[in-house]
């Protein structure tokens, strides 16, 4: 089997909707009222496109990092809200019996994968994680896949498990794969738009399928895409 890289947040870790909340509240503050549905459909985006992505590039320019920081102040007071995604934890025992190089795949700030790493109980069932101190622009951008693909050893292929139409078109540029979940609240056809080889229900589904393609290295590389501009 080749190399598995894992998104987090949305995939294994039910994040996406207090990362929204946290993402409305923060641009409230600094005077933007963005409806939360426009938000969630960006969630999976890095924090440092998303300000831009849903509010424009002035209030980019003019308080992004206020904004930022903001939002990283109100998911902190939610983050003891989130639960594991249903057969999470299994999935990476399953992959840690097929003794499958496995990493984990953030671009979230240290102590919130510090915290995901613990829920998760992951630190010795996979072979490394990335942070944001990883990757200088997230997602859609393929910095964060290609910081994940070096964790997995030279020259070596990969599968991108993920949830967002983003790690779709980050894998993409990546030249991996992208193995597309349901949790993070973006439909079967986006996923498959976004360049997403198959879509299953959940990690937990996800789990009954790892002999199959891509895992075995079996299937073509996923077709290129134009970026998504919000």
């Amino acid at each position: 089997m080749v190399p598995v890289i894992l998104d987090i947040d949305g995939t294994l870790v039910d994040t996406n909707y207090q990362h929204a909340l946290a993402w409305q509240r923060a641009l409230r503050e600094h005077g933007e009222i963005v409806p939360a549905w426009r938000i969630h459909r960006h969630i999976g985006m890095g924090g440092d496109q998303i300000v831009a992505a849903v509010a424009g590039d002035e209030l980019e320019r003019r308080r992004g990092d206020a904004v930022r920081a903001t939002e990283g102040e109100h998911y902190a007071g939610l983050i003891d809200e989130v639960e594991l995604l249903p057969g999470a934890r299994a999935l990476l025992v399953a992959l840690r019996a097929r003794g499958v190089t496995t990493v984990l795949a953030s671009s979230a700030k240290a102590d919130e994968v510090d915290v995901y790493l613990d829920m998760l109980d992951a630190r010795d069932l996979v072979d490394g994680w990335t942070t944001s101190a990883d990757v200088e622009a997230t997602k859609p951008e393929p910095d964060l896949v290609r910081a994940a693909l070096d964790k997995t050893g030279p020259g070596s292929d990969a599968v991108l498990v993920g949830d967002s139409v983003w790690d779709c078109e980050a894998a993409t540029r990546a030249g991996i794969p992208t193995v597309g979940v349901l949790t993070g609240g973006f439909g079967r056809a986006e996923l498959l738009e976004a360049g997403a080889t198959v879509v299953y229900e959940s990690a937990e589904e996800l789990r009954d399928h790892l002999d199959e393609p891509p895992f075995n290295g079996a299937l073509v590389q996923p077709r290129a895409i134009a970026a998504r501009s919000g």
